[in-house]
């Protein structure tokens, strides 16, 4: 099927346009690069868990291809110029199950979180990850524990099934107390899972904060720039 003559003008002007239009977008408007950057971001992970996924598929559904997940998505801090400090690190228990709790508050959480994940660690997400096309799929064969937080007694119900697992399988759980994305710089009341989780399973908790992020993001300013955060261990 061939174009008519007006056909590949239109394609033409549209490519010069991008070809113009783009880089002064970048360059001149801070918001426009917040959702370029944004935009890459997701669909950068999504690639890369398509990458993913073939691998993972050879053990099935584990949680060390936990560590393949990670490996694929350490490099992303250096694409945006962020840097990652970990402090505290030595005090993870060096050999057995525990629950990690730690303040969320944007997707850019991910960065940190693989930074200092340890061995045989998943987190616990919402269920809507699940159906996150390729991202979802990969979080399912590497582990990740999803509940629905609409449906309470379903989600207790997992946890409990979370506990009896944690000690016979050996596993480290990372939770987000807060339940939800927080981009004001505070801290949300934590909801109870985590803990109960902790005491059912009779394992130690792990705090981690994740400094903020206004130094270099804000999604109420459409800004992302880079910058540094750090991961601390508070005991």
């Amino acid at each position: 099927m061939e174009l008519w003559p007006g056909a590949w003008m239109v394609v033409l002007l549209l490519f010069l346009l991008l070809l113009f239009v783009l880089p002064t977008l970048w360059f001149c408007s801070p918001s426009a690069k917040y959702f370029f950057k944004i935009a890459f971001y997701n669909g950068w992970i999504l690639f890369l868990a398509v990458l993913a996924i073939p691998v993972c598929a050879v053990r099935g559904r584990n949680v060390e291809n936990m560590k393949i997940l990670r490996l694929m998505l350490l490099h992303v801090k250096y694409l945006y110029g962020i840097r990652v400090e970990v402090r505290g690190a030595h005090h993870f228990p060096p050999s057995q199950p525990y629950v990690i709790v730690s303040n969320h508050q944007s997707s850019l959480d991910l960065l940190g979180m693989m930074e200092v994940l340890p061995g045989r660690c998943v987190p616990i997400a919402k269920r809507e990850l699940l159906w996150a096309g390729s991202a979802g799929l990969a979080c399912w064969l590497a582990g990740v524990i999803f509940i629905d937080r609409k449906r309470t007694g379903d989600a207790i119900s997992v946890m409990s099934e979370v506990a009896q697992t944690l000690l016979p399988q050996d596993v480290r759980v990372w939770v987000f107390p807060e339940g939800t994305r927080n981009h004001n710089g505070s801290m949300l009341p934590f909801k109870r899972g985590a803990f109960h989780l902790a005491v059912q399973a009779q394992v130690p908790i792990v705090p981690i904060v994740m400094s903020s992020y206004q130094d270099f993001y804000c999604k109420k300013e459409r800004r992302f720039t880079s910058g540094l955060f750090f991961g601390i261990f508070n005991f």
